[in-house]
């Protein structure tokens, strides 16, 4: 094994000789077995354990084990003690999930204080073939099957080829000791119940089984790579990026097989679930328009014929403009440059811009948010209507219209803003000075 060993991690530039690494060692067989191939091969290492306190004496037993261990190698060891049952119950989490925590919280700590070249762990073939096990039973999607990586940040598996049998055969033909962990017998934990219960039926049924399955996972990680290099195209050709908006017309989903997948790999970076996916697509299907989803502060918009991902708007405080002003900004994306006009001015049709006769305007001029019964006369119309209606009428987005604003005159609304102003102060024949909001980006 220790020739299989070094031609794995130097075939696939795992290791490095010249550098020194942390290995974390729990004292079983797994690690000891890496502890050794380690010392056997030549690389420099320290030895990092964590006493969790979840076995009374015989954590401490494992703690003096591995203690021994490093006096035996001639390595160094780092040693720390948990309350990981303290912890546990202060964060809400299971035993399991908190003694993972604190553990890679520590190998991250070690990691950046220490000259190492990165952290080494001791999962084997069958850790990896019970995680990808575990995740389907989640549920998972592509990626649940990819299991653990050679190398993922800081974290090195040198050990994944290596099956637990050939482990065992090398620490017996090297006559190795080890601590047995009495947890891992027990079969309420997940991980356990599919080691000693499904994996020797599996065993039993075909003893390739195991490893015709591992093959199997390989092959679908690499049709999974495949996916994801042409879901990139298909994202960069139909998705349209318009900061701070992202939209995606209906019409580029249409019949393509997959686009369960293809929405939720574009949603999923910001926080959507594979649910939601489905609940989008059934409400597409229904032509549910106006229909929201929200995952964070995320915001998925049902327009007419189109999705709007961008952030839910939070109403904003208002605040004063003074003619005098330039790069008005009547949000964080959009600037206005005020322009003061007596002569030379001409009309500006743009609902982007506002033309304003300036003795009609009471300085300040008040920026804020709209609000519920707010009103106005749109130019062209000699009734007033609410705002929200009004955009109702324009077919805003409901992503949208939280960050509509309005700007006001004493307590008239004499633009809303990029849509409409007011009919009452729109530059007429008699007008002699104008105030311009002209956009700039």
């Amino acid at each position: 094994m220790l020739d299989r060993f070094i031609h794995h991690v130097r075939e696939n530039n795992i290791l490095d000789v010249g550098q020194r690494y942390l290995l974390a060692i729990s004292g079983g067989m797994d690690s000891v077995a890496l502890a050794h191939l380690l010392h056997l091969g030549g690389c420099k290492f320290d030895l990092v354990h964590c006493n969790f306190q979840l076995r009374g004496k015989e954590s401490d037993r494992d703690e003096a084990f591995v203690r021994d261990l490093a006096e035996e190698m001639r390595v160094p060891i780092h040693v720390k003690v948990f309350d990981a049952k303290g912890y546990a119950a202060s964060n809400g989490l299971s035993l399991q999930m908190a003694a993972r925590d604190l553990r890679y919280d520590w190998f991250a700590t070690l990691h950046r204080s220490l000259p190492a070249a990165g952290v080494l762990v001791a999962h084997q073939a069958d850790d990896q073939l019970e995680t990808v096990l575990l995740n389907l039973l989640r549920g998972t999607g592509i990626e649940g099957v990819y299991g653990m990586a050679n190398k993922r940040d800081f974290i090195i598996r040198p050990l994944l080829p290596f099956s637990r049998a050939e482990i065992q055969e090398f620490v017996a033909s090297e006559s190795l000791s080890w601590r047995e962990d009495s947890s891992n017998r027990k079969t309420l934990y997940k991980r356990n119940f599919i080691r000693h219960k499904f994996m020797p039926v599996l065993a039993d049924f075909d003893p390739k089984g195991p490893e015709l399955m591992q093959y199997s996972f390989d092959r679908i990680k690499d049709a999974g790579k495949a996916f994801f290099y042409f879901f990139e195209q298909w994202r960069e050709a139909r998705v349209r990026q318009e900061p701070p908006y992202e939209y995606l017309d209906y019409k580029d989903l249409g019949n393509i097989p997959g686009k369960a997948s293809l929405l939720f790999y574009w949603l999923r970076p910001k926080g959507f679930v594979y649910p939601q996916v489905e609940q989008v697509l059934q409400a597409m299907h229904a032509g549910l328009s106006g229909k929201c989803f929200f995952a964070g502060d995320w915001m998925l918009n049902m327009d007419r014929d189109r999705l709007i991902l961008g952030k839910a708007e939070q109403a904003e405080p208002s605040f004063w403009v003074n003619v005098h002003d330039i790069n008005f900004r009547p949000d964080a994306r959009v600037n206005y440059d005020i322009l003061q006009l007596k002569s030379d001015w001409q009309i500006d049709r743009s609902s982007e811009n506002a033309l304003l006769d300036r003795q009609l305007l009471d300085f300040p001029l008040q920026l804020r948010g709209w609000e519920e019964g707010d009103r106005f006369k749109p130019l062209g119309m000699q009734q007033f209507k609410k705002v929200s209606d009004f955009l109702i009428d324009a077919k805003v987005p409901l992503i949208k219209k939280k960050s509509v604003k309005v700007l006001c005159s004493g307590n008239a609304i004499v633009w809303v803003v990029g849509y409409r102003i007011d009919d009452r102060f729109k530059v007429t024949k008699a007008t002699r000075e104008v105030v311009y909001f002209k956009k700039t980006v």
